[in-house]
């Protein structure tokens, strides 16, 4: 699998910027150069007060690669550890799996553009609106996006867009979609 986008066994500082955009064009997006599609299902697990804890399971060509996360802080700039799990340890871990949030299933996109590299991450509750992430260097970065993406607005300090409360909003009922944004 390629492993060139994520950093495992990891800890760090992720500074990262966050942007609804428009459902994208999926012809256009897939063949842009060096596109890659990954097909993640990625579960929450209790975590300690404070700290994000979540496993992931990518699959690319059909190969799989499992994914612990913890995470800390909130907004552009927060703590991150990762590190990767062999299949046991992944189905272990879901063993700990938070039963107030579902399981997210969503495709990602990421989309090599101008020296920069943009995740686009496709959810099946939505049709008209997709989430966009980029990780920078410094907070100050400047952002060059793709023409054939349409940012509706940035969401990057909107809790409403952590995949962490749409996990939890799957158990109540289905993600609301801002139809006045698309």
């Amino acid at each position: 699998m390629n492993e060139n986008s994520i950093h495992l066994n990891t800890t760090g500082v992720e500074i990262e910027r966050k942007y609804l955009i428009a459902y994208p064009d999926l012809n256009w997006l897939e063949r842009q150069p060096g596109i890659r599609k990954i097909e993640i299902v990625q579960t929450y697990l209790f975590g300690s007060l404070g700290q994000s804890r979540r496993v992931r399971q990518w699959k690319e060509n059909g190969e799989s690669l499992y994914i612990e996360t913890r995470k800390s802080g909130r907004g552009i700039r927060r703590t991150e550890t990762e590190r990767q799990l062999t299949e046991v340890e992944y189905l272990t871990a879901l063993e700990d799996a938070d039963p107030e949030r579902r399981p997210i299933v969503k495709t990602r996109y990421i989309l090599p553009f101008d020296g920069q590299s943009f995740e686009i991450d496709l959810y099946p509750f939505w049709t008209r609106q997709a989430v966009m992430e980029i990780e920078l260097e410094s907070e100050e970065q400047p952002i060059r996006f793709p023409a054939g993406i349409r940012v509706l607005r940035e969401v990057t300090d909107d809790p409403n867009y952590t995949n962490s409360s749409l996990a939890r909003q799957l158990v109540s009922e289905e993600p609301k979609e801002n139809h006045h944004e698309a």
